[in-house]
């Protein structure tokens, strides 16, 4: 039953983005980042979901340019399109030459609808409906595998949708960290009491989830988020005492097998995997220094580890976005990646001094700040894990972007016009922003 209403939605969403392009790239962030057909069990499992989405929204993006408006103009944009534009002329100098094309369609295709939607989400009512979509792709997963660890005691794993970027305990673990902050800030913005309430429960849901991975990069990243959140909320007392509160229950929640797991990052010297990644990172560095484009998307192999690894016995994949983008594009590409991180950064500080202080802007200044707050997760729990191409933190980018291109075309506008995106009505059960007190 699931599989005929899956697929009888995608297919009734097209006549709706040839009329409103930007719907097509909400539903894209919503496939790509949920895969909602690996959760299916007959034939809408193997679906052609994306290319359906993706290809409707592409006609209509060309059949519609008066709805499109030029990508951002930031640093971070520019960041990003000079690291594709790297990743496409490090490709011809891949060592796998003929097993890489998978790969970089795959990242492409991530790429290009990330800059379709910077051209696409123009109002601020479509840029509210892309955070909770984005958000919730996650979230939702996460309330499913938070009831799933509490069911279980803790003692199975949670693990993410097949064929994804996040199938894997560590990965999905990490994603969940990250949208934390995001469903934090949905909570922040509504009135409905319903509404605030089933966040709560996802925002819990999330943490046991990350818990319920038995991942210990996931444990470092939950320590980092929960300081910057706390950091940077405007509840610093109340959330303090939550999470003084809640930590250590859910901490001593998890069973015995968890807590020898992670007393393992103590001992790492003794950890077969943690070892096994140490001679990957090391792979990646001797790769780079002896070339200068790195090796390629697929460079994970017995023939590579023999001419770079200390170990060539231990084919290990990079468990690092730092150092999979060193190994696989060189130094040039780890700088500019860590250049679009930085950049992202900058934005959001930008953004917040624009909206502090104005109560009509503080649904973009709470935003940026739990940005942050993800992407310290990101950055840490993302060094021990290989999800340099996952699009979830690309999205942090683009929303902040397009908030920043709607705000420099309000900056003659009245307040009223301002606080309402040019007419547009928020999102139901969305507080105008003067209706909710600063906390």
């Amino acid at each position: 039953m699931r599989d005929i209403v899956l697929v009888l939605f995608i297919l009734g969403s097209v006549p709706f983005i040839f009329k409103r392009p930007w719907i097509g790239a909400v539903l894209w962030a919503w496939i790509s980042l949920m895969n909602p057909h690996r959760f299916t069990w007959g034939f809408a499992y193997d679906f052609q979901v994306a290319m359906i989405i993706g290809g409707s929204t592409l006609l209509a993006f060309v059949f519609k340019l008066k709805d499109v408006k030029a990508p951002p103009k930031n640093g971070a944009m520019i960041a990003l399109g000079l690291f594709v534009l790297w990743l496409n002329i490090t490709l011809p100098f891949s060592f796998n030459l003929e097993q890489v094309y998978g790969m970089w369609d795959k990242v492409m295709k991530i790429m290009l609808m990330l800059f379709v939607t910077s051209m696409l989400i123009i109002e601020k009512r479509q840029i509210q409906v892309l955070t909770w979509v984005v958000a919730l792709s996650i979230g939702l997963l996460g309330l499913k595998g938070g009831l799933f660890t509490v069911l279980q005691g803790g003692e199975n794993r949670v693990w993410g949708p097949a064929g994804s970027f996040i199938e894997g305990n560590n990965e999905i673990g990490l994603a969940f960290i990250v949208v934390i902050p995001l469903m934090y800030y949905l909570h922040e913005q509504v009135t409905d009491k319903r509404i605030r309430w089933a966040l709560l429960a996802c925002i819990a849901g999330s943490a046991a989830a990350a818990l319920g991975t038995h991942s210990r990069g996931a444990l470092l990243a939950i320590a980092a988020m929960t300081l910057f959140l706390w950091l940077k909320s405007p509840r610093k007392l109340l959330n303090g005492f939550i999470i003084v509160l809640l930590s250590p229950l859910l901490y001593f929640f998890m069973p015995e097998k968890w807590h020898d797991r992670m007393a393992t990052i103590e001992t790492y010297q003794d950890d077969a995997s943690a070892m096994g990644r140490i001679n990957a990172w090391q792979m990646a560095y001797n790769l780079a220094k002896d070339n200068f484009f790195g090796g390629g998307f697929q460079i994970y192999d017995g023939n590579i580890f023999a001419r770079y690894a200390p170990d060539p016995e231990k084919v290990h994949a990079a468990h690092s976005i730092y150092f999979q983008i060193l190994g696989e594009h060189g130094f040039i590409g780890l700088f500019l990646y860590i250049l679009v991180g930085f950049m992202t950064w900058r934005l959001a500080t930008r953004l917040i001094k624009q909206a502090d202080g104005k109560n009509e802007l503080r649904w973009i200044s709470l935003f940026c700040r739990m940005s942050q707050v993800s992407i310290a997760g990101f950055a840490v729990g993302g060094a021990f894990l290989s999800l340099a191409y996952f699009d979830l933190p690309y999205y942090l980018l683009i929303i902040m972007s397009t908030m920043d291109r709607w705000l420099r075309g309000q900056q003659t506008a009245s307040p009223v016009a301002m606080q309402m995106g040019n007419g547009t009505r928020p999102v139901r059960g969305m507080a105008a922003t003067s209706e909710r007190k600063t906390l």
